[in-house]
Formats: C-alpha cells, sequence, structure tokens
C-alpha cells in the first residue's frame, strides 16, 4: 500500500484475507481493525486443502500468536514499522443502514460495524478492503472510504511481457550466420535497450529474408528455431513454433502461454508434453474448477465424474484434436489411450492433484488465469527434481469472483519471472481454430 501522511484503519474482509493471509503486513505503519464477522466465517473455511483453507488457517494462527487480551479492547502492535490490529465486535444495527440493507448477512454486518467506526472516529480515515466490487459500492452508497486489495497487482497490462517480438532491418550477415552450420550468434548487433531477455522469442528480418530465433541463457547467445511438428501438431505461425520450442525444451522448467480463444494453447501444452513424455515419469493436465453462475458442483446431477467431466471436457477435445491428426490406425493414436489407461497421462482438476509429490512430471495447468498468485506460487514450489511446469490461460477472460487481469496469479507470473533463465513465456495472439472463431473473437 502506498504511503501517506495521515494514518488511516484499514478494516478487512474476509475475501482478502482467503487470497492474501499475509495481507497484514500489507499496510505499513496503518492500523488493521478485523470485524468478527470476519473470524465467524474464516471458522467456516479452516477444514479442507484447498488455499482457501490454507489462508483461513494461516491468518488465525497468525492473529493468535499476536493477540492477548487487548486484541479485543484498543488491538495489539502487529511488528516493527506497522501499526496495531484489533478485532471490532458486533454492535447495533445503524438506523441509517436498517432501512436498507438485510441484518443478516454477512457483507451488511461489516458494513455496520465499518459505518459504526466512522461515526466513533470522525477524524480517523477508515478504509474498508474488500475485493468485492459489490461490498465496495455498497460502502461508497454510505459514504464509506473502500478499495480493492491491490499489493499483488501488476502495474499495468499494457506493457505485460509478450515472450516474443520482431526485430526490423537486422544485418543481412546476422541471418545468414543464423542458418550456417553453428546456428549461434552473439547478440552484439542490437542496442543495449533492445537486448532480449533470458528464453525470449525474436523474429529477426532483414526485407524478405527473416529467421526465428531465441536467447539461449546458458551461453548468452541467439539460436536459430527451427519449426517442428509434436505429436502430429504442426505450428501454423511464428507464435506457435516459439510456444512449442519453449513447450518441448528440457532447460525451460516453467513456461507460460497466454491468448485469447482459439490460438491453441493448450493443444499445444498437450502435443508438447506427449511428444516428450518419454523424458517423463507421468503427464499431469489439471484445470481449477470455478463453478458456473457461482454455484458448486455438489449441484450437478449424478456421481463425481459426472459433475466434473464439464470442466474437463475442453481438454479431452484436445486430445481428439490430437488424435485425429494421427490417424485412426497409428501406433501413436494408440499410445493416447494406454497413457489414459495405465495412468500416466492423468486429466484431473486441479484441486485433486494438490498435496501430490511433483517428481519427474510435466505439469499442465489449463485456465491458470482464474489461479490466485498464491496458489501459482503453492504449484510451483512443489515442483521436484525433472519436472516442469505449463500454465495456459487468457488473462481477460476470467470466471473468478475475485480476480481480474491485473490481479489473477497468471498475469503475476508473467510479471514476476520474465528474464529468468528457467523461464519462457509466449503470448499467443492469432487465432488459428478457424477463420468463423477468429471473426466472432474479433468482431463480437
Amino acid at each position: 500500500m502506498a504511503h501517506t501522511a495521515k494514518k488511516k484503519t484499514f478494516l478487512l474482509d474476509t475475501n482478502v484475507i482467503l487470497h492474501d493471509s499475509s495481507c497484514i503486513y500489507a499496510f505499513e505503519e496503518h492500523d488493521i481493525a478485523v470485524p468478527i464477522t470476519v473470524l465467524e466465517e474464516l471458522d467456516r473455511f479452516k477444514k479442507g486443502n484447498e488455499i482457501l483453507n490454507y489462508h483461513a488457517r494461516e491468518f488465525v494462527r497468525t492473529l493468535d500468536a499476536l493477540s492477548g487480551d487487548r486484541l479485543f479492547n484498543g488491538g495489539v502492535k502487529i511488528g516493527q514499522g506497522h501499526g496495531r490490529i484489533t478485532v471490532k465486535l458486533e454492535c447495533e444495527f445503524h438506523p441509517d443502514l436498517a432501512l436498507t440493507y438485510e441484518k443478516s448477512k454477512p457483507d451488511h454486518r461489516i458494513l455496520n460495524i465499518a459505518y459504526h467506526l466512522i461515526k466513533e472516529q470522525p477524524k480517523q480515515q477508515i478504509v474498508l478492503v474488500t475485493k468485492d466490487v459489490n461490498l465496495r459500492m455498497k460502502a461508497k452508497s454510505l459514504g464509506l472510504m473502500s478499495q480493492d486489495y491491490t499489493t499483488d497487482h501488476i502495474k499495468d497490462i499494457n506493457t505485460l511481457y509478450r515472450g516474443h517480438r520482431i526485430e526490423e532491418q537486422v544485418p543481412e550477415q546476422v541471418i545468414e550466420q543464423l542458418y550456417g552450420e553453428s546456428g549461434d550468434i552473439d547478440p552484439g548487433f542490437l542496442p543495449p535497450q533492445r537486448r532480449p531477455l533470458a528464453n525470449e522469442y525474436l523474429v529477426l528480418r532483414n526485407g524478405r529474408k527473416s529467421a526465428l530465433s531465441t536467447l539461449n541463457p546458458g551461453t548468452g547467445t541467439f539460436k536459430r528455431v527451427d519449426k517442428t511438428a509434436a505429436y502430429g501438431i504442426v505450428p501454423r505461425n511464428a507464435e506457435q513454433t516459439f510456444a512449442l520450442h519453449a513447450l518441448m525444451n528440457p532447460a525451460v522448467r516453467l513456461t507460460s502461454l497466454t491468448g485469447k480463444a482459439g490460438t491453441g494453447k493448450t493443444l499445444l501444452a498437450l502435443a508438447g508434453a506427449l511428444e516428450k513424455r518419454k523424458h517423463y515419469q507421468q503427464i499431469y493436465i489439471a484445470r481449477p474448477i470455478v463453478p458456473l453462475s457461482n454455484r458448486d458442483s455438489g449441484y450437478l446431477p449424478g456421481d463425481i465424474s459426472s459433475k466434473l467431466d464439464p470442466y474437463m471436457q475442453p481438454i479431452y477435445d484436445n486430445l481428439g484434436v490430437i488424435r485425429n491428426q494421427l490417424g485412426a490406425t497409428g501406433s501413436r493414436h494408440k499410445k493416447i489411450e494406454e497413457f489414459l489407461e495405465q495412468q500416466k497421462l492423468v486429466v484431473s482438476p486441479l484441486s485433486y492433484i494438490r498435496g501430490r509429490s511433483l517428481v519427474g512430471i510435466y505439469f499442465i495447468v489449463d485456465e491458470a488465469q482464474n489461479l490466485t498468485p498464491h496458489e501459482v506460487k503453492t504449484i510451483i514450489t512443489r515442483a521436484g527434481e525433472g519436472t516442469k511446469i505449463v500454465f495456459t490461460g487468457d488473462i481477460f477472460q476470467i470466471d473468478h469472483p475475485y480476480l481480474d487481469t491485473y490481479s489473477n496469479g497468471l498475469s503475476c507470473l508473467i510479471d514476476k519471472m520474465q528474464g529468468q533463465d528457467l523461464y519462457a513465456h509466449i503470448n499467443l495472439e492469432k487465432g488459428e481454430r478457424s477463420e468463423l472463431a477468429e471473426l466472432a473473437t474479433n468482431i463480437l
């Protein structure tokens, strides 16, 4: 949070804590108030193996370590350079809210506590921090200051790392040298401000001549990138060629692919994984389950397999595309069925994979834009020896109610990891699903 001269009190909503259990350390010297309603809601989340459950438990433990009798009476100091934290108890529902807001709803009880704080401390700046845009609007309707929790937001989506670019007017001999025997050239022909990051991909052009290349962080030189098929899938443009190169490069242990629908993110990731299958013990393909219309999967009919099929079907659809490219009688077509039967290729909801040891695994996380930054970090930190992790998603198509283009885990990953030797990213921009799909994506 930005430093300001006047000390503030930040009142935290439950969703902020479930997003980041260490959030109390993000407000610098300012004070923090936690409504008792929030503690009641956290109690419902304590049991389970989801990231939300982890955050609920961690926050309660942190609060318990800080607490004494004063936590409910004036608050306690959080630590050096930080303000105080206090728990605010319930109070009589204020008449100004009673006609408009239902008393039993937790959000309205939080609003009521915030409203009472303003009335009791008119000279103190009270700010309600919530990731719920509706609650922010309700707060503002009462004259309360309210804001999103932006500590882990990226600053500018327009300058987010794309992973590839075009360099025009490259000396002709540079391109010729790339096509030579070694295929390696020093990047010194580029001015310092145009030097690429580790594993960044470039299209080098001189008139009609061009070459695809990437910066090898091990040698510090450009390496030519050739168009290579993967398990029957042939890249259709330079971006897809770059993506498959990153997906099949053993030195790149972490890869992210972004792009709109139809650019081939999931298909390329699956094809790259299958092509390199022999180098890994298993291939895991997982995606977070974000229920439609905020309804849990328990509302869907049938057993657990039937409930999850709608979420997993897009992955099976992409496997079907790969099978069709291979031909029904081909050995590789049959291999996919064998991989599925022997659980060497596992398709599963992300929550079913959390907690497992990721050793020697090619791990694809689809729809990663619906993950929080902490969830992305948790997945990566589970990577053991010989594991490669791939995140795919569209940062402009988010289904999570408390995430957006600036705050989702995939955007944060790209922003923080760019330039690392083990990381490569490609933003796929050209749709290849069909002419009709491309038209609908761009026009509608």
